[in-house]
């Protein structure tokens, strides 16, 4: 949510992972506002920045991140587990995919919500 995670990934040398899932929105609040408020979007689309470019811009190595927007161009991508070194994959996905299961505020969590 910060960035700085890929800063401190270049300078301590850690073999982290990270998979960025780009919806271009505050992912979790626009689908708050889409299931429980009727679509009615507020402060929730974003202009992101390159993140692949900041990544560089931090020392990473550019054959250690990746942009992928296709499904055929995930699983290539997705080679970076054989590394040792930090690799950022920044996947694009629709605008209005959601991430399941989550619990509605106030529910208890055998009330999850699995769709």
């Amino acid at each position: 949510m910060t960035i700085q995670e890929l800063g401190l990934c270049a300078q301590w040398h850690v073999g982290v992972k990270i998979v960025l899932l780009d919806n271009n929105y505050l992912g979790m609040v626009r689908q708050w506002q889409q299931l429980f408020f009727d679509r009615r979007y507020s402060s929730v689309e974003l202009q992101n920045p390159d993140f692949i470019k900041i990544a560089e811009g931090f020392g990473v190595v550019s054959k250690y991140h990746r942009k992928a927007g296709r499904a055929q161009s995930v699983v290539p991508a997705l080679r970076c587990w054989r590394t040792t070194k930090f690799y950022l994959l920044h996947i694009r996905v629709e605008k209005e995919e959601n991430v399941f299961p989550m619990v509605q505020s106030g529910a208890a969590v055998d009330e999850i919500v699995l769709e």
